[in-house]
């Protein structure tokens, strides 16, 4: 198993995402294959006290860096030979097993679209971060790469979000539930009416777990396992939670150092409280994928360290073996409205 890694992707790259990349070599055995600025790799390696490139560790040169303010849509076409351009065609290759990138999420789907190609039959790639909610996590799919949407978008993000449980996250039968402003199954406008029916249909053939209508606040008491939404819905509920959760740990800190009493009762929680700031932390899970790609594409956040680093590498690992994308070209079928009018 070999994974490519935009070692110049993110916010503190080549540092971290080298740094990252070794310790998941170490931890599991995989191979790396570092691309980027070489001399800039190699002082990362040096920084990481690697005088020598390890065994199993590979760098492929790029010169250039696609940066911040670059166009998301034609920055890997501008830049041929920027490290998520180069890397993203060695996966197209065959070079590796998945690509892991820390780098513009719009630039690196645009990529993933147009170079490494979406599954046939897809009609558009989604985002599927594991979100922490009560009693674990879920999939919500789709978080921001589609902001428009049609109920066939939806129902192929929730096949996707379904296989992605099974395979990947080990759970046999995942409830998925339409992200919407009520329960019940006349509620939301248009889209959530017509994706709920092909849901509904697609839960009498027995194909997904579909449980109906969920809304925000259920899905993070715990109430699917997968939650389906258009990218503009769906990313406005996972920064919400993001924002929530620094927002309560700060309040909690806060409260925790108030007097005496409080210091002393912080100082006896202290584990559990960390355990919980884990739990929140999206470096914990370190990447998510985009479902429908033809081949294991991992986005890790911009400011990712060392340790979300390595963590997106195992992420990407573990993709690549689940059988995911295999599945979902078995199932192809029961995914689109209209089989026979594939469109592009």
């Amino acid at each position: 198993m070999k994974i490519i890694v935009d070692a110049m992707g993110g916010d503190n790259a080549p540092l971290a995402p080298v740094q990252g990349a070794l310790e998941a070599h170490r931890a599991c055995g995989v191979d790396i294959l570092l691309v980027g600025r070489a001399a800039e790799v190699l002082r990362a390696l040096e920084q990481c006290g690697e005088k020598t490139l390890p065994a199993g560790v590979e760098i492929r040169d790029a010169s250039e860096v696609v940066e911040i303010a670059d166009d998301p849509a034609t920055a890997f076409k501008m830049k041929k030979d920027s490290s998520l351009t180069v890397g993203l065609n060695l996966l197209k290759e065959g070079a590796g097993d998945a690509f892991v990138s820390a780098g513009s999420t719009g630039a690196l789907l645009a990529g993933a679209t147009l170079l490494v190609k979406r599954i046939k039959g897809i009609r558009r790639a989604a985002l599927g971060p594991s979100v922490p909610v009560l009693g674990g996590r879920v999939t919500l799919c789709d978080c921001g790469a589609n902001a428009e949407c049609t109920p066939e978008y939806l129902l192929q993000f929730a096949f996707l979000g379904s296989f992605y449980a099974q395979k990947v996250r080990g759970i046999a039968s995942p409830r998925v539930g339409l992200l919407n402003i009520g329960a019940e199954n006349e509620k939301g406008d248009t889209l959530r009416h017509e994706t709920f029916a092909l849901l509904t249909k697609a839960h009498e053939e027995g194909r997904i777990n579909f449980i109906g209508n969920i809304e925000a606040n259920d899905v993070m008491l715990g109430g699917a396992d997968v939650a389906v939404a258009d990218g503009f819905t769906g990313n406005v509920m996972l920064k919400t939670v993001e924002g929530t959760a620094k927002f309560l740990m700060k309040e909690l800190k806060g409260v925790f150092m108030t007097s005496a009493k409080t210091k002393l009762a912080a100082a006896m929680v202290k584990g559990d409280l960390g355990t919980l700031k884990q739990k929140a932390d999206p470096g914990e899970i370190g990447g998510t994928p985009f479902l429908g790609i033809s081949r294991p594409v991992i986005k890790a956040h911009g400011g990712s360290d060392a340790t979300a680093m390595k963590n997106a590498v195992l992420r990407a690992k573990e993709y690549a073996e689940s059988g995911f994308i295999q599945e979902i070209e078995a199932n192809i079928d029961h995914m689109r409205v209209r089989p026979q009018a594939e469109k592009v």
